[in-house]
């Protein structure tokens, strides 16, 4: 493993997506374990674009127009579905969401299905691991197939890693931005906006 993969893909992973977006969203409503959890939904949906690599679905989503306009429309849907709670829950981001852990562990599915299909649905991931991972896998290799898995648990541990330590800077100063509601109505606003964008953003990407 080189350092070039290293770099690259601590890179890619900071950058601010829709896996950090929501690891935010879900610490500052439900508080640092939900914000765990919606890292790892994120983080878990790496494994579906990584094995459509390996098998050439991306390949094929590449190649199909129809194909990858289903799944991208399918993405910018539920990015807009998002922005949409964000604003029609008046819940989310107020006192009250300090919530018990035993409520914390009943919305735990829901938090991490829309951690995963938040990734899921944006087929230029899938393109992205097909274009990416066989860079750094020498010709000579033995069982390429082995070493793609082999980086792509690099690239998802990394990917944890870093939405972990983001929930972590979230909770904080949960307490402290719970306290002032005005800021956090904006910053509500403030999230549902970056939803729509990456929505815009997916919908105006081309194969």
């Amino acid at each position: 493993m080189s350092p070039e993969f290293l770099l690259t893909s601590l890179f890619i992973v900071i950058t601010p997506g829709t896996g950090m977006i929501y690891t935010l969203v879900s610490t500052l409503s439900h508080g640092f374990r939900a914000g765990l959890i919606a890292a790892l939904g994120g983080t878990l949906s790496i494994i579906s674009h990584i094995t459509a690599a390996i098998l050439g679905v991306a390949a094929l989503l590449h190649a199909s127009a129809l194909a990858f306009q289903v799944v991208k429309f399918a993405g910018v849907a539920y990015l807009l579905f998002m922005a949409y709670q964000m604003i029609r829950d008046r819940s989310r981001f107020d006192r009250s969401t300090l919530e018990p852990e035993h409520q914390v562990r009943r919305s735990s599915a829901s938090i991490i299905r829309d951690g995963i299909l938040l990734n899921l649905l944006n087929p230029k991931l899938s393109i992205f691991f097909l274009a990416f991972l066989p860079q750094f896998i020498s010709a000579e290799a033995t069982n390429p197939v082995g070493d793609m898995i082999y980086l792509g648990g690099v690239f998802m541990a990394m990917t944890f890693v870093v939405f972990a330590l983001v929930a972590g800077a979230a909770a904080q100063v949960r307490d402290q931005l719970l306290a002032r509601p005005g800021v956090m109505t904006w910053l509500k606003r403030g999230f549902a906006a970056s939803f729509v964008a990456l929505g815009a953003r997916l919908a105006l990407t081309e194969r």
